[in-house]
């Protein structure tokens, strides 16, 4: 990776004004990085982009919705006539939806489609020429742990991801040829704001991943530096919970009905667990 110029790696963030967005922003400012920023959420847009360059960063924000390529080209043009080009590319711009397979909506379906799959596809598809013209450049998609191990309740999210994942592997293979590297983050559950945005049919399900949420041990600056240190390994699996990664070895490389048992032991002892009584001991 090599960047044009002075200064660090060029990087430009989908989803960047807050959570792993902001943090993967801010873990690069501090590297000397020249950031670009997109987002829907302004205010929050240019809050990041003051913390940004209170770190001496060289930093813009731009309105971006990954539903609208339009907005990606011009990001992408952005990088271009700002730095001269891209060394990172984080599609990272993401929203979540649970619930169960016959109460989950079409109307859902295709809103989380549209943007956590058709999103990272847009923005392969808008920066991909550029990297080709620069014969450099990395594509790092944000992708999950349900995206590998999918979980019950939550097959719209889990295809998404999943999909981002075989995405990924295909341009790891296909864009090789022309030095362009490509990475797919999987993490699990991290102190976040995706919950904000999230969809459910369910509202016990809702609350349920706020509190996992929450109740993480680790925020988005830890995942950050781990995705960070991933993709500068050009590790093309980055995943960033250890737990979740022994259960992804454990589908691998045992045979499925074994997997699926287990799965679906945990997943009935989660959906009937019964509250403990006042003053019972954990």
């Amino acid at each position: 990776m090599s960047a044009v110029g002075n200064g660090g790696p060029r990087v430009f963030i989908t989803g960047g004004a807050s959570g792993l967005g902001r943090a993967l922003a801010e873990h690069y400012a501090r590297q000397g990085g020249r950031i670009g920023i997109g987002d829907i959420n302004n205010a929050r847009g240019e809050e990041t982009l003051q913390a940004l360059r209170a770190l001496g960063a060289e930093a813009f924000y731009i309105t971006c919705n990954v539903t609208v390529e339009d907005d990606l080209i011009a990001a992408r043009d952005a990088m271009l006539a700002q730095y001269g080009g891209v060394d990172i590319l984080f599609n990272n711009a993401g929203v979540a939806q649970s619930g169960p397979i016959d109460e989950t909506t079409l109307a859902d379906w295709q809103w989380i489609i549209d943007i956590n799959l058709l999103g990272v596809v847009r923005g392969c598809r808008v920066f991909t020429p550029l990297m080709k013209q620069q014969k450099s450049g990395t594509i790092v998609n944000i992708a999950s742990m349900a995206g590998l191990i999918n979980p019950p309740q939550m097959a719209a999210y889990n295809v998404t991801k999943a999909a981002v994942v075989a995405l990924s592997e295909t341009l790891k293979i296909e864009l090789h040829r022309y030095g362009i590297g490509v990475s797919v983050v999987c993490p699990a559950f991290f102190r976040t704001n995706l919950h904000e945005t999230q969809r459910s049919t369910n509202a016990d399900l809702l609350n349920f991943t706020a509190k996992l949420v929450g109740k993480a041990k680790v925020g988005p600056e830890e995942i950050a530096a781990k995705v960070a240190a991933g993709v500068a390994a050009k590790r093309f699996h980055i995943l960033t919970h250890k737990a979740e990664e022994r259960i992804w070895w454990f589908k691998r490389f045992m045979p499925y009905s074994m997997f699926a048992n287990a799965a679906i032991k945990r997943a009935e002892a989660v959906m009937h667990r019964k509250p403990r009584p006042a003053g019972q001991a954990r």
